[in-house]
């Protein structure tokens, strides 16, 4: 399969005071180049749901490797010039992004080695071996310094999970393909990008937030080609380092003791990066979090009514829908961010606590 080369320079942005904001030109870019490589995964309606409002699933688990992040990964290697290939890919993960690299890599024909935490589930391990990369694990509070620090000792090329300009612009091509299926009598209005408080008839789209990639990319895109849209993030309340960081004007850190209770392992990244943050400050209109039985109830209701496999972290934004999370009463689409559970976790997942049916919405 042919990979499109990316021009070296990056994508192009917008000055706004000392932040640079990429502009839909660079999401344009973004998706010309993945065109050949990833999927376009499926606007999916959920019908069945007695909430009122519509309800749109926005597939990405369905994507190569089961997540989003591939998009980020291919457009970010596919931008090394062909005569730095012959470096080592060096990356750090919990998991989908780690999947995600080995899969460029080996499209590209690069080797890599990803370092992953012990945490990381051995099914997820398991898969980016399988991709072709070397996993390296490292206690949960030292394995993205461990990258680093292997990344400056052979040379190696590092893929940043989500703090870097042309993995924002691969997963904002998620806003460019909600936008164009998303049916015209459900855009919502064209008015802004609306307040707090939310309105009848605006369209919002709902995105986990780990280090905040996904959730900047998104918006920033959606904002450009749907601007009556609001775009709402979403996090376990056990790894809530963005919303406090929202709060408090500032970006916020939790300790991996702290991140890692929530069984939502893609999300707990401990802070949300710089570049990531400023596309959230300037374009996101609120972050909500959502409990642990949320996010299993979610994932229940995914795979009974929706038919579709989620991890908890790719459940999150189905979750805080579920639970009535989101502000007014408009359309929404909620991004279900990745697939990546071994069937015997999904299984434990799906498997009533106290009595029920867990695929019904509570």
């Amino acid at each position: 399969m042919p990979v499109p080369h990316s021009p070296g320079d990056g994508p192009r942005t917008a000055r706004a005071g000392a932040t640079r904001l990429l502009t839909l030109e660079a999401f344009q870019a973004a998706r010309r180049a993945l065109s050949s490589t990833v999927l376009r995964t499926p606007l999916v309606p959920l019908p069945c749901l007695d909430t009122g409002r519509p309800l749109w699933l926005k597939a990405e688990n369905l994507q190569v490797t089961g997540s989003f992040k591939v998009r980020g990964a291919v457009h970010r290697l596919a931008a090394v010039p062909a005569e730095e290939r012959t470096r080592r890919v060096v990356a750090h993960s919990s998991g989908n992004h780690a999947q995600a690299v080995a899969y460029a890599a080996r499209l590209l024909g690069v080797e890599a080695t990803v370092l992953m935490p012990e945490t990381a589930t051995a099914f997820k391990i398991g898969a980016t071996r399988a991709l072709g990369a070397e996993v390296i694990t490292a206690p949960a509070e030292v394995y993205r310094e461990r990258a680093l620090e292997l990344a400056a000792e052979c040379g190696g090329i590092v893929i940043p999970p989500f703090d870097d300009p042309l993995v924002m612009a691969g997963q904002g091509t998620v806003a460019l393909e909600i936008a164009e299926d998303i049916p015209a009598g459900f855009r919502g209005s064209s008015s802004g990008s609306g307040g707090s408080g939310g309105s009848a008839g605006e369209l919002t789209i709902l995105a986990p937030i780990g280090g905040g990639g996904l959730l900047g990319g998104i918006a920033a895109a959606a904002k450009s080609v749907l601007p009556g849209c609001r775009v709402v993030g979403v996090e376990p309340e056990l790894a809530a380092d963005a919303a406090e960081s929202r709060r408090a004007g500032r970006r916020v850190a939790w300790p991996a003791a702290r991140t890692g209770r929530t069984i939502a392992d893609g999300l707990r990244t401990p802070m949300v990066g710089e570049l990531t943050w400023q596309h959230i400050q300037r374009y996101v209109d609120g972050i909500v979090t959502v409990t642990e039985d949320e996010i299993r109830a979610a994932v229940g209701v995914l795979a009974g009514r929706a038919h579709l496999v989620a991890e908890p972290s790719g459940a999150v934004a189905t979750a805080a829908f579920l639970a009535g999370r989101v502000p007014g009463d408009g359309p929404c689409v909620a991004v279900v961010s990745g697939g990546n559970v071994h069937p015997a976790d999904l299984a434990a997942l799906l498997t009533p606590r106290t009595g029920g049916d867990v695929t019904r919405p509570a």
